[in-house]
């Protein structure tokens, strides 16, 4: 019922997730700090709730072997993760729906099950390897690629886009839980986020930095940059926000 891209850039972790199914974006992707899960197809979210946290300390590998080795229901679930080392590993359960496959890359992982054909995630992870721009910016433009090679058999309803930059807490995280068009609901949301919210994140208190910045003066300058960026642009902003 679902594709879902996982990768790393630097100490960036994103997986992104699309489907003709309500609110993917809240049973698929597990993300923390240096690890990543994607549980799919008739999906088993302590599969990501638990294997996160092991990834920490365990190879994907390992874990991997375990989830599966306990669950009597593995034949019917679709996984891939990442562990803290930045190895891959993915399962494809016997009885998950065609198409359903995955491919391992050196820095991401791609996974699918309900798909028109294989070139889904093949056009997806080749997007990925091709694209440039920030983590957020290339996990969108390879699910495009996948999308415009069949994307979900069924059609598409819902995306998520998570991304965990070292904490415990996700730097960004989007979703589209009913959309006629779910990847270009998060390219929009995409782009609202670069008007104030990727800027306040400057100032979040880290693991490192417990009260975060002290002031909010660098944010307000940021903040009052891209505006004044994007107005001499001409771009309009694609906020939905109702001002009062």
């Amino acid at each position: 019922m679902t594709w879902s891209l996982i990768a790393r850039d630097g100490n960036d972790i994103g997986l992104i997730v699309a489907s003709k199914f309500f609110a993917c974006g809240a049973l698929v992707p597990y993300v923390g700090p240096r690890t990543a899960v994607a549980s799919q197809a008739f999906c088993n979210p302590l599969w990501g709730t638990e294997g996160r946290t092991r990834l920490e300390t365990e190879s994907a590998e390992t874990v991997l072997a375990d989830l599966v080795g306990r669950d009597a229901g593995q034949a019917i679930r679709q996984a891939h993760m990442i562990d803290a080392t930045g190895a891959f590993a993915a399962h494809t359960g016997a009885d998950c729906v065609d198409w359903a496959g995955h491919l391992i890359r050196d820095d991401h992982s791609v996974a699918g099950n309900m798909l028109a054909g294989p070139d889904v995630i093949e056009a997806t992870s080749a997007a990925f390897q091709a694209s440039t721009g920030s983590l957020a910016e290339r996990l969108i433009a390879a699910m495009h690629a996948g999308e415009a090679a069949g994307g979900d058999k069924r059609g598409r309803q819902a995306a998520g886009l998570t991304i965990h930059r070292g904490e415990d807490y996700p730097w960004l995280s989007l979703r589209a839980d009913d959309h006629a068009d779910p990847l270009a609901e998060l390219d929009r949301l995409w782009q609202v986020a670069q008007e104030r919210y990727v800027h306040f994140t400057l100032g979040v208190p880290t693991a490192k930095a417990f009260s975060g910045s002290p002031t909010r003066d660098h944010i307000d300058a940021a903040i009052a940059e891209a505006e004044e960026r994007r107005l001499s642009e001409g771009r309009p902003s694609l906020s939905q926000a109702v001002e009062k």
